[in-house]
């Protein structure tokens, strides 16, 4: 720092240079000062540490549905994270694991695990890892991350086969029991403090790109069942447009997701089941009662996607505010709201502002 800067910083206070780099598009590299100043509780110690952090930015990038892909062979340890999130430019896909590089400059978080927003996560990730990469990333099109550990160099535990259990304390409130702090666990906890927030999926990367297959068809018009993924389309629905295993096995892998052609045509065949979101197969497996989760995809109904076209959109919604006009008289309410018509999977819902006159 020059003595300049040191004078001024005396002056103002050191919240004035926060900032080392501005990338552009909302990315930063903090001072050290700064990154210092927002300290975690713990450094990545353990490969569940890292899948924490993983899932933490996924959150943090307004994602609402993540998908959670886990695979073991010999020593290696390999995890992937696609989400539907805000994603990351192609020219900040390797800058995002330096140092003190975040999108978080006014908007770092602290929860359950500690503050997050200093920039060092992806960077103590890809220290720590053999392979650490953004595989596919664009904004508004959500994020795909794989990153592969030596397990002799950083450690796991044991017993990765065991489920936690969910059940309700005292008070009502959801917990999980004991048992190993595993990779399912540190990804069940997160679920659970998150579940206002978005929704996990989780297994392995045949179930989880059967998921999101099931997933992209929700969205996806039925025409375009089966052709080649749009540009346009976010990444988390791109392999509901694949037309043959081949394609489906080479777009999986390119979501950093090993798929083989045998497993991308049994997915295609629809002989491996979507995946229930986390909290669900907890739910199910400790027969808790109640609903901790968003509705899974139901395995007994038309997953084919509905798009309605603008021009009958447009006179859809015209018919609607002329069945609204006589209600909102009758109520004094106001007649010239416009009404949010929201087309789904299974359902077409609408709903009007209530707005009262005086």
């Amino acid at each position: 720092m020059s003595d300049l800067d040191a004078f001024i910083d005396k002056v103002v206070g050191p919240g004035r240079f926060r900032v080392e780099d501005d990338f552009g598009n909302g990315f930063v590299r903090l001072r050290v000062s700064e990154a210092e100043r927002r300290q975690a509780k713990q450094d990545i110690r353990c490969v569940e540490d890292a899948v924490v952090e993983m899932l933490r930015n996924a959150r943090d990038a307004h994602a609402k549905t993540i998908f959670l892909a886990m695979s073991r062979s010999g020593d290696r340890r390999t995890i992937a994270v696609i989400d539907d999130g805000d994603g990351i430019p192609s020219e900040m896909q390797d800058v995002v694991f330096e140092p003190r590089v975040t999108s978080k400059l006014d908007s770092f978080s602290e929860d359950e695990w500690g503050v997050h927003g200093r920039g060092m996560a992806l960077y103590s990730i890809r220290e720590n890892a053999e392979e650490a990469r953004v595989c596919a990333s664009l904004p508004g099109k959500g994020s795909a991350l794989r990153v592969s550990f030596l397990v002799s160099a950083v450690k796991e535990r044991k017993d990765q086969s065991t489920l936690p259990t969910l059940a309700s304390d005292g008070d009502r409130r959801w917990i999980l029991g004991p048992g190993p702090r595993n990779i399912a666990r540190a990804a069940a906890e997160f679920a659970l403090h998150a579940r206002h927030r978005c929704t996990l999926y989780c297994g392995s990367p045949v179930e989880v790109a059967a998921t999101l297959r099931a997933y992209g068809m929700r969205f996806s018009e039925p025409s375009a069942i089966g052709a080649s993924p749009a540009e346009d389309a976010p990444f988390a629905a791109r392999l509901s447009f694949c037309r043959d295993a081949v394609d489906f096995s080479s777009c999986a892998e390119k979501l950093g997701l090993s798929v083989s052609q045998r497993s991308a045509y049994r997915i295609l065949q629809g002989d491996v089941s979507p995946l229930k979101p986390l909290l669900g197969i907890l739910r199910d497996a400790s027969s808790a009662p109640g609903s901790v989760e968003e509705a899974p995809f139901p395995r007994d109904c038309d997953a084919r996607g509905l798009k309605i076209a603008s021009d009958d959109r447009a006179a859809f919604v015209d018919a609607l505010k002329k069945a609204w006009a006589p209600l909102a008289e009758a109520y004094y309410l106001d007649a010239e709201v416009e009404p949010s018509v929201r087309v789904s999977r299974d359902g077409v819902r609408v709903t009007f502002p209530a707005c009262k006159q005086l």
